[in-house]
């Protein structure tokens, strides 16, 4: 064993019982990000059943999406802002927000955005049944669609959690998982200009990008981050025209590409 194998071994004995503390930490914390995070899961991933995280893709197109759980101070705000720049823009909605703010769903849908799921009640799905994923995503899409005429084909895991069995029954009804590779971590309150830097740095080819619509610094970051991505020659399209159709496949990093 030469020096360097060495040095490593005795690192990783020594730190063994660190690494193993900190992540039972990550799993008592509930760092879904950590735990299902394709990059940090590596090649063992390849196993598993994934959501889309982004798009392999040769033109330069981005998608750009928005959660909506619980408040509703911007939503209006936002679908100013997309509309001055001519942008649609995809956003995920929870049943519960929707029983209390039909109006604001009707707004997005007269304004030409994608509605989408975000579950019925921002459950913890990995805790659910097959029945109860089924009925909690049927009880969703069916109150978006009695406001819009269209039934969401796209969802989105609350918290991002998922695991096999969550994405082979979103899959087996007819629906597709989406997740992100590019998060403004505007839910952080953030300033406008970390948010702007932050998305406009990590966006590349086939990006879909995480906001939400009560953060508090996206309405003031959205402007300048079109305005950046347009200037870069990006094309701003929902996420159900930056999916690739017919045969495809997830590597293990969550891209969506064409074998």
């Amino acid at each position: 064993m030469n020096n360097s194998s060495y040095r490593v071994k005795r690192w990783v004995l020594r730190h063994k019982k660190e690494t193993v503390v900190l992540f039972a930490l990550c799993v008592l914390l509930g760092f879904p990000w950590l735990i299902n995070n394709p990059a940090i899961i590596g090649a063992s991933a390849t196993t598993r059943e994934l959501p889309i995280y982004c798009v392999d893709r040769d033109n330069k197109c981005v998608s750009l999406t928005f959660d909506a759980a619980w408040g509703n101070e911007d939503t209006q705000d936002l679908i100013d802002i997309l509309g001055k720049y001519k942008v649609k823009a995809t956003f995920f909605l929870v049943g519960t927000w929707v029983d209390k703010y039909p109006e604001s769903v009707k707004a997005l849908a007269d304004a030409g955005h994608e509605i989408m799921s975000h579950s019925d009640d921002h459950a913890h799905f990995a805790s659910l049944s097959e029945n109860e994923i089924v009925q909690n995503l049927n009880k969703c899409n069916d109150k978006i669609e009695k406001i819009t005429g269209v039934r969401p084909t796209l969802f989105r895991c609350p918290y991002g959690e998922y695991d096999d069995h969550v994405i082979k029954t979103v899959n087996s009804i007819g629906m597709t998982a989406i997740q992100w590779n590019v998060d403004s971590l505007d839910w952080k309150g953030i300033s406008a200009p970390e948010i702007t830097k932050r998305v406009t740095s990590k966006v590349v080819p086939g990006s879909i990008v995480l906001f939400h619509n009560a953060a508090e610094n996206t309405p003031a970051a959205l402007p300048s981050i079109i305005e950046a991505l347009i200037a870069d020659g990006y094309e701003i399209v929902p996420v159900s025209e930056i999916l690739l159709s017919g045969e495809y496949e997830i590597d293990h990093a969550g891209m969506q590409y064409k074998p």
